[in-house]
């Protein structure tokens, strides 16, 4: 584990309720066993996560009153449906979330599911199955480490 231990920005987008759930207890629990402290800021859906880290981001440069998240951890869900919504998201949201990563060199976990259909989504969702969550929160921990070795830890 790092020292001193990171605290960790999770932003959820909450459209899909049961699918959430899981995402959020996977990656609360991957910290939960490490101690790690952690926020969790909740948006309608996936296409608002980018905006709520970069509101956390940029808030940094305006005001220092709070502490700074060491890592982000991103986690949600979108389902194809029957128009090319779905693409413009899926899209929209990975790309936004890329050039966050790069901007601020933020280390991110991506959890977010893009799937067919809610089976698929659960499949990879549920801590008992794929547990994509607490993939998301072990890959963030490990961006941590990568920053600290370039000496970019604390942000």
């Amino acid at each position: 584990m790092l020292d001193p231990a990171p605290h960790i920005m999770i932003v959820e987008g909450r459209f899909y309720e049961d699918i959430q759930d899981e995402l959020l207890i996977g990656a609360s629990t991957v910290l939960d066993s490490q101690n790690i402290t952690f926020e969790t800021f909740t948006v309608p859906g996936a296409f608002e996560i980018p905006a709520a880290i970069c509101y956390s981001a940029r808030s940094l440069e305006h005001f220092s009153g709070h502490r700074r998240f060491d890592g982000v951890i991103a986690l949600g869900c979108v389902i194809r449906g029957e128009t090319t919504h779905y693409d413009h998201i899926c899209a929209e949201v990975s790309r936004s979330l890329m050039d966050l990563t790069t901007r601020y060199a933020l280390a991110l976990g991506f959890g977010l599911l893009t799937c067919e259909n809610r089976d698929q989504a659960m499949e990879r969702a549920a801590v008992d199955r794929g547990n994509k969550g607490a993939h998301a929160a072990q890959t963030c921990l490990k961006m941590i480490e990568h920053k600290h070795h370039f000496h970019l830890y604390p942000r």
